[in-house]
């Protein structure tokens, strides 16, 4: 049996898992490490993209620099969460915001420290993504719709990491012939985007009682829910240009079978938006969405689904 004591760190290293939202990180590395062997260098090894040891540090700065997100965001949202999510909020409280900071600082600089070993270039990006997430959880989140293009973007920001490291290097003269992997990787991006900005939209209608009460204006409270519904209505039909895109354009392989069924899921989302009118039902959306995201990042084996059956392939030729 553990005594009070070990149950109290045990409950605080929970509660600083909860804080970093640590079940997100892993689907985070997992979709960097897809997209690098599917979309960005699919005529190299795997094994040699998974033994790279510099997308190695490129990808687990990415990783801390998010869980330092969540930190920070965590920080200045802690009143606001005691109405929206008092449950979580509570076990977050079990670590103090002194130790929350010290973490966040802790990461940062970790995070900094291993994009310099990469290139000077790395670090300017990942100096200039950290000030970013920190200037959106301080100031920029409370303002209608530019918060929540920047809480998407900021989503996004990591596979552009690794879209930098790996046209870092390939000459200009070769740029050209990567094109297609560009334009694959960007659709997807865009598409990813829009998902998200959806996703924050929805937060905002699930959140409105305490946006309200800690003087957020979100465009349900300045302008009101209907206006909401109808932006994330055109949201939703704009998803279908970077799906013909990756479709009917360049070839995603197997993959186009999840942009079908994420197109069918989408219809009957926005059926239910217009029909939603609570916390729960708007929480059931939300979690809808996440679902399409991280089913996202799984799917993309699907552009080369033979790598699931032939394990070998995975390691020699591919």
């Amino acid at each position: 049996m553990l005594s009070r004591q070990h149950k109290l760190v045990v409950m605080k290293i929970v509660s600083l898992f909860s804080v970093v939202r640590g079940y997100n990180i892993p689907i985070i590395v997992l979709a960097q490490y897809l997209s690098a062997i599917f979309i960005l260098a699919p005529e190299k090894r795997a094994l040699d993209i998974i033994l790279d040891f510099y997308l190695f540090l490129i990808v687990f700065a990415s990783a801390i620099t998010i869980a330092s997100g969540y930190i920070i965001n965590n920080f200045y949202d802690s009143q606001k969460d005691l109405i929206n999510r008092p449950n979580k909020s509570m076990l977050d409280r079990l670590v103090s915001q002194k130790t929350k900071l010290t973490v966040y600082f802790s990461l940062n600089f970790l995070a900094v420290l291993m994009a310099s070993i990469v290139s000077w270039r790395a670090f300017l990006f990942f100096s200039a993504y950290i000030f970013l997430i920190w200037f959106y959880s301080h100031k920029i989140k409370k303002y209608p719709f530019i918060g929540n293009l920047t809480a998407a973007l900021m989503a996004v920001i990591p596979f552009f990491a690794i879209l930098l490291y790996f046209y870092n290097s390939i000459s200009f003269e070769e740029i050209e012939n990567h094109m297609s992997h560009f334009m694959v990787i960007s659709a997807h991006a865009v598409f990813l985007f829009l998902l998200l900005l959806i996703r924050e939209m929805i937060k905002d209608l699930e959140n409105l009682k305490g946006d309200l009460a800690n003087d957020y204006r979100t465009i349900p409270i300045l302008y009101s829910e209907k206006i909401s519904k109808q932006i994330i209505t055109v949201l939703t039909f704009l998803t279908i240009i970077p799906v013909y895109i990756l479709v009917n354009v360049y070839d995603v392989g197997y993959m186009d079978i999840y942009f079908y069924v994420c197109f069918v899921v989408l219809l009957f989302f926005l059926l239910y938006l217009w029909k939603s009118n609570s916390k729960e039902q708007f929480l059931m959306l939300h979690n809808v969405l996440k679902f399409l995201i991280v089913a996202g990042v799984f799917c993309i084996v699907l552009i080369n689904p033979s790598v699931l059956w032939h394990g070998k392939e995975l390691i020699s030729n591919y």
